[in-house]
């Protein structure tokens, strides 16, 4: 499996189709825009794996500080088309991208999922991912309503 970095526009609107999936909410002009804009402004950084010619699995990360964890891979978003779930494609962007953090000097590797994704989670516990917190989030927007 060969893993490739999104770092055209053309790369990420083939990305799109696996994003949709985890991110219904953006239209494809939306996150070709958000994820240059993050690309420039946030170190983010989108890997991806094909299969005969479409993307079948991407994750989107960057390399940050935290104080409470030093310098730390952060996974935003990993995902892997339903289709072609259960042939190893989650797990071999996980590998690479522990392989990153530990090139890149990360003490740690962090990601959040939602409870309800516990197929993935099962690949998550594979690579030795422990559940070491709750997220707590509010939407700000809401708030003013």
């Amino acid at each position: 499996m060969e893993i490739q970095i999104a770092n055209t526009e053309n790369n990420l609107r083939e990305c799109y189709p696996a994003f949709n999936e985890l991110r219904p909410h953006l239209s494809e002009s939306e996150f070709i825009s958000q994820a240059k804009r993050q690309q420039d402004n946030h170190n983010y950084n989108i890997v991806f794996i094909k299969n005969d010619g479409v993307v079948v699995s991407a994750a989107g990360y960057r390399i940050t500080e935290y104080l409470a964890w030093g310098k730390t891979l952060y996974i935003d978003d990993l995902i892997t088309i339903k289709s072609s779930r259960k042939f190893g494609y989650a797990s071999s962007l996980i590998s690479y991208l522990v392989k990153k953090a530990k090139k890149e000097n990360c003490k740690e590797l962090h990601l959040d999922s939602g409870t309800h994704r516990h197929e993935a989670h099962s690949v998550y516990k594979k690579h030795k991912l422990n559940i070491s917190s709750f997220h707590f989030s509010n939407e700000i927007v809401k708030l003013n309503a």
